[in-house]
């Protein structure tokens, strides 16, 4: 017997999420396909009449969900299967990334959040809530929490207001994402902080950041740039954006995200971008940026769930950065990249003409590639070490930050030094790494 989850965008009903036999399927309402405002709910789900099939179906609505260990703990609270996304989605649909929302069928919106509401966090709650997520994850089986975010570190959808803190209860709208230290991780808090505050002095488009204590226990907290305060009185408080991740753009599940296992690639990724923006030449150089800056910090975990498309009423544009760590100062953490940059996965056997490659698989001047990753290299170290001094300041101090300055400074000498180099020279180089197996 088929099992249905009603699909809403905006607050619209615009279609049914269907299980039959542990098979998805999702076909859109005939009354929004002759919506004059309709719109898809994914590049990779067109508007059109024929139903689509578990293959077409499973990444978009997969891709809404926790991944890895935090899935599983989810499906354990809620008393489901794993490997059932559509239980999964049932349980914790409510208020997920983007503008879309799971409600069971009959329900709208409106029934499940009648008026927006929050269960406000006071100090002792908050270091309850930090100690919990890691053994519950989305604090998914909470009656009045249907919160979900997609990844496999610990999250959780908040709403913030000034230095309060809550949990949107009944779907309703979130403001922010709260991340607790990362296990195993030392000073995650600082460096995600760090980076992404980095990215912003360089003139990037980030997502703000703000590092908290609760009696000692540091936290971040990211703005959601999938959601807008109210333009007038009577509407809710915050309003949603619709987004999607680049994997669920292309139609690839989650569990595909690397480009080593099969997942898309740093051409597929700005080709997605060509044909979804308009113009897109600033999404584009937009994308580019932030390939440029994952590099030389050493983010090797920029895969194609970090990125994505963001749908603003003038149309699709590449999402604010989000995800930004330092993973390569960490030795127990892999030197692999989730994508390739030309040939090569690792920085250390980067040169120029990689960077070339690169520049023909993606549709750009390799002379602007290699002019543009020269100014920022020669740029960002500097950069660094003033926004540390800035950090200390504000009393956010760690070893870690140091360790990514030194880092950064390296990467950027490094990439300076084999932009000026001869194709010999680089040859000779590669022939001397390939010998003792490190950079020089």
């Amino acid at each position: 017997m088929a099992r249905q989850l009603g699909v809403w965008l905006f607050g619209n009903s615009i279609g049914t999420l269907m299980q039959t036999d542990g098979r998805l399927a999702f076909s859109y309402l005939p009354e929004w396909l002759t919506n004059e405002h309709a719109t898809p709910l994914s590049q990779s789900l067109p508007l059109q009449a024929e139903t689509f099939d578990d293959r077409a179906t499973r990444p978009f609505f997969a891709g809404l969900l926790p991944e890895g260990d935090k899935r599983r703990l989810v499906a354990q609270a809620l008393g489901v299967s794993r490997q059932n996304d559509f239980a999964l989605l049932d349980g914790i649909g409510g208020e997920c990334a983007g503008a879309v929302t799971l409600l069971e069928p009959g329900q709208s919106p409106s029934d499940a959040a009648p008026a927006d509401t929050v269960r406000w966090l006071d100090d002792s709650d908050l270091l309850k809530l930090l100690a919990e997520m890691p053994r519950r994850p989305m604090l998914a089986g909470d009656g009045d929490l249907r919160l979900s975010l997609a990844g496999a570190q610990d999250k959780l959808p908040v709403v913030v207001a000034g230095e309060r803190i809550g949990l949107p209860l009944f779907g309703s709208p979130s403001t922010h994402i709260l991340k607790p230290a990362i296990e195993g991780v030392e000073g995650s808090v600082f460096n995600e902080g760090f980076c992404m505050a980095l990215a912003r002095a360089m003139g990037l488009d980030s997502a703000p950041t703000e590092i908290r204590r609760v009696q000692g226990q540091p936290y971040l907290l990211v703005q959601r740039y999938d959601r807008l305060p109210a333009t007038h009185a009577s509407a809710s408080s915050t309003q949603r954006l619709h987004q999607e991740d680049f994997c669920q753009a292309l139609g690839v599940p989650p569990e595909l995200k690397y480009q080593s296992e099969g997942g898309p690639d740093l051409a597929q990724a700005f080709a997605l971008v060509r044909s979804a923006t308009r113009p897109n030449a600033p999404q584009i150089l937009k994308l580019l940026s932030f390939v440029l800056f994952n590099v030389l910090i050493g983010n090797h975990d920029a895969h194609a769930k970090n990125f994505s498309l963001l749908y603003t009423p003038r149309g699709a544009v590449l999402a604010p950065l989000y995800d930004a760590l330092s993973t390569a100062v960490y030795p127990e953490l892999t030197d692999k990249m989730a994508m390739k940059i030309g040939s090569k996965y690792r920085f250390a056997e980067l040169h120029a003409r990689h960077w070339e490659q690169f520049a023909a698989s993606t549709g750009l001047s390799p002379a602007q590639v290699k002019k543009e990753l020269k100014r920022v290299a020669e740029r960002l170290g500097a950069e660094a070490r003033q926004y540390h001094e800035q950090f200390a300041v504000a009393g956010h101090t760690h070893p870690v930050l140091n360790q990514i300055c030194e880092l950064i400074e390296y990467r950027c000498a490094t990439t300076l030094r084999r932009l000026a180099m001869s194709p010999a020279q680089a040859e000779d180089e590669t022939d001397t790494q390939d010998e003792d197996g490190s950079s020089p």
